[in-house]
Parts: C-alpha cells; structure tokens; sequence
C-alpha cells in the first residue's frame, strides 16, 4: 500500500476521484437548493390544496355563450370608447339579458369629456349580507373583433346571470359589467372599474371579495402553448393551455384560494391560481386591480389573455378561435365557486 500511495500516478488518481467527489457533492447541494427554491416557489405562488368542490349537475349553454360573443364582435363591432353607439348598444344588450335572468339592474353612468359613458349592474338576492361581486369589461381595444378580449367575459357574465335566475345565492351577488377598460383609460381614474369601486369604497365591509373575468374562452391541448412572464413559472404549471386561471396580489392569497378551491373539481376543467407582487406582468393587467387601492379583495380568472392567445389585440381575435364548450365549464366553475361561499 506505500508502495502505490508513493505512485505519482496513484496519487493523482486519488485527487481525480477526491474532485469528482466534492464536484459531485456540490452539484448535489445545487440541485438541493434548487429544489427547495421551486418547492417554496409552489407552496407560496400556487397554492396547491387538495380541498376541491364537488362535480356540478348545473350546465352552461355553449351555443347561448356563441351567441354572446358573435353579439358583441360583430353585430357591435366596432366598440372601442370612439364608438359610444355601439358601446350604448352593448350596454342595452347586457342589461336586457341581466333583466330576462331576474336580476335587478342598474346604469351607473359618468363622463369623460363631453361623453357619457355607462357600466351595467344586476343585482341578485339584495339585502341579504356581504356580497361577491362578479365584473368583466364590454368594451374592446381599438376597432378588433375582441372575442376573447373581452366579449367572452361578458358572455360567461351574461350566462351566470341566467343561472343565479334559476337558482337564487343566498347571499347577494352584483355583475357589473364594465365600460372603457381598454387604452387610453387603461390604469386609469376613468375606467368603469375604477368608478364602480370608488362608488362602493364607503361599504367595503359589506363586499366579501370581486371577480373579474378577463378573457376566459381560449384554449389549446398543443405541448409549448402556454407561455408566463419568468422561467421560474414553467416549473410550477402546465406547458398547455388547457387550464384557466386565478390571479391575484400577493397579500390576497385567502381570497385567491377561496376562488379556486371553490372553482377546482366543479367541472373538468383544470383551474390553477397564482398569488404575485403587482409588479409580475400581467397580474394586474384587468379591472380586479381597479378595487386594490380601496382595500377590497379581487381576482382575475382568465385564460392567461396575450401568454397563449397570440390574437391579443389583433384583427384575428374572432368567435371561431374559442372553445365554447371549455369556456361553458368555466361559467359552470366560477357559479359553483360563489354557491359554495
């Protein structure tokens, strides 16, 4: 034995192996590392919880849901804040389904310049406790079609309408659908969202929490189709976009699970949430963060919007590229969520 530690060879041998070693045991603690980073990532970002609600017997119409969208992209069209008839038509069209499902309504109007603009509220089951507010915007950016952005929230608004009609919430929701989300008022004092949360800032204690739906009728079962904003994110969800989502600020985490626990096993379509800081783009890009300021909780559930539909803002956000029948599931969802607060 002292004959090969006395070996150059053997002894540089030994330091070879002793550096695949430490090399080995680094790497080891790096991956570690790595694994306890995403792991947290999960715990604190997603949310996992394997409470869900139980599978619903109501359905949602995909053809009323069609009907919907095709109203406001192309018999609307084009309803951006230039085109306030066709906004005023709109806002008719909202509010005459609001009436046919039961609901109480309500013109919240106000003025930008010398304009007169309007949000819709329908109320359901008055008097009765905190109320869920449930919102989406009607109006589209620039003269696009906006199937998915934003006339497949109005539809699912529309549709949960006719399912509070038939069956009345024991306590009291308000859809409220809203007018100049998109630029220029975007993040703006004169967004409806912004005027229907100041509006009701005095009675925060009576709101238990908002839900804006913001794009909801888009999917793809295609590997690769569902993008994020950090690298981080594809190691904690889906790489298709086959699910939808709950977005919310970090320090409103309770009101995120409660949405998604409550949406999670209430159909077959998969709901995932996020819990961000504001700054992650995206997290505050609709009119959940217009009701922040005001201390009031809210979430987005969207089809993630322009991180898998690449018709964003484009001619060809059209009817034919949503999944009715995906977005039927989605209304289904978001009304078993309420029902089970």
């Amino acid at each position: 034995m002292a004959y090969h530690l006395d070996n150059p060879r053997w002894r540089r041998r030994i330091r070879v192996e002793n550096m695949k070693t430490k090399l080995l045991k680094s790497a080891l603690r790096v991956l570690g590392t790595v694994a306890v980073v995403v792991i947290m990532a999960w715990i604190l970002v997603a949310q996992p919880s394997c409470h869900r609600n139980h599978p619903s017997a109501i359905k949602a119409d995909p053809a009323k849901l069609r009907e919907h969208v095709e109203a406001l992209s192309q018999r609307f069209f084009p309803r951006d804040w230039q085109h306030r008839e066709n906004l005023d038509r709109c806002a008719d069209y909202i509010a005459q389904h609001f009436r046919q499902a039961g609901a109480t309504v309500e013109f919240q109007t106000f003025d930008v310049g010398k304009k007169q603009y309007r949000n819709v509220i329908g109320r359901f089951t008055v008097g009765k406790g905190q109320r869920i507010i449930v919102g989406a915007h009607y109006d589209s950016c620039g003269e696009e079609p906006g199937a998915d952005d934003n006339a497949s929230g109005i539809a699912s608004l529309i549709e949960l309408a006719y399912l509070f009609g038939r069956s009345t919430p024991s306590s009291p929701v308000e859809l409220v659908a809203y007018v100049l989300e998109e630029p220029p008022f975007f993040q703006s004092a004169m967004m409806g969202s912004a005027i229907h949360a100041k509006s009701i800032a005095g009675d925060k204690a009576g709101v238990r929490g908002v839900i804006v739906l913001e794009m909801v009728g888009f999917f793809s079962d295609e590997w690769g189709s569902q993008s994020y904003p950090a690298p981080l994110l594809r190691l904690i969800y889906p790489s298709r976009a086959d699910f939808i989502g709950v977005v919310g600020r970090w320090d409103q985490g309770d009101w995120i699970k409660t949405v998604k626990t409550g949406m999670k096993g209430a159909s077959a379509l998969p709901v995932y949430s996020i819990r961000a800081p504001a700054i992650l783009p995206g997290v505050d890009f609709s009119d959940h963060a217009s009701y922040w300021p005001y201390g009031i909780k809210a979430v987005m559930v969207t089809d993630t919007a322009f991180y898998r539909n690449k018709t964003y803002h484009k001619s060809g956000d059209t009817p034919d590229r949503l999944d009715f029948n995906r977005m039927a599931k989605v209304v289904v969802s978001v009304f078993e969520a309420i029902r089970s607060m």
